[in-house]
């Protein structure tokens, strides 16, 4: 049977949560074990039984941009969302789906737009931003299609308005099943063009 946390382990957490999310916020790290690891490393903490979960970390990241950023996140996000959209729309073909921090709305002013596209071959993808004169960069992308498989996929960087992007393209069959969200394990969010424009949309 595991044992209750303490008060203080519970307060430790919390900090550890609250520092991690300041780290991602201020340097720009998307990753929270990365995060997490720095924060236990500045406070001296080496148990592991203590350090808060990933939905902990984007909580307190949530709260720190409202505090802190409350005036330059909602346009930083909303610059991101543009910029999602625009990618979209040019790559309609694909059936384009916003993932990750942009999408949930926690996104840092550094924060890639995560896009995933679906295609027969990713050269398809290439072709298309050739097409489009989009300079860009091939890529691999290791996804977790669930706790017990993780499988690399090509992908693409480029920019829009002046935003980066991250474009994992898997087969036309995945848009049925989405892989885990690094966040809480459950499949990711995924949204299309129409649902990204009503978030534009919304006050």
């Amino acid at each position: 049977m595991s044992k209750r946390p303490t008060p203080r382990g519970d307060h430790l957490r919390q900090a550890l949560a609250q520092e991690a999310a300041r780290i991602m916020a201020e340097h720009g790290i998307g990753d929270f074990l990365l995060a997490k690891r720095k924060a236990a490393q500045r406070f001296g903490v080496e148990d592991g039984a203590v350090l808060p979960k990933n939905t902990e970390i984007e909580a307190a990241l949530a709260q720190y941009q409202r505090l802190f950023d409350g005036d330059s996140h909602p346009e930083s996000l909303h610059a991101q969302r543009h910029a999602a959209l625009a990618a979209m729309r040019r790559l309609n073909e694909f059936e384009p789906r916003l993932v990750g921090a942009v999408l949930r709305g926690t996104a840092t002013r550094h924060a890639q737009v995560q896009l995933h596209l679906f295609a027969d071959c990713a050269e398809s993808v290439v072709m298309k931003l050739i097409d489009l004169g989009v300079a860009h960069e091939v890529t691999e992308n290791r996804v977790r299609l669930d706790p017990a498989r993780v499988r690399a996929y090509p992908g693409v960087r480029f920019e829009i308005e002046q935003q980066p992007i991250e474009a994992t393209v898997f087969p036309p069959e995945g848009i049925r099943q989405a892989p885990v969200s690094p966040v809480d394990g459950r499949p990711m969010r995924r949204a299309s063009a129409s649902e990204v424009e009503a978030l534009l949309a919304a006050p």
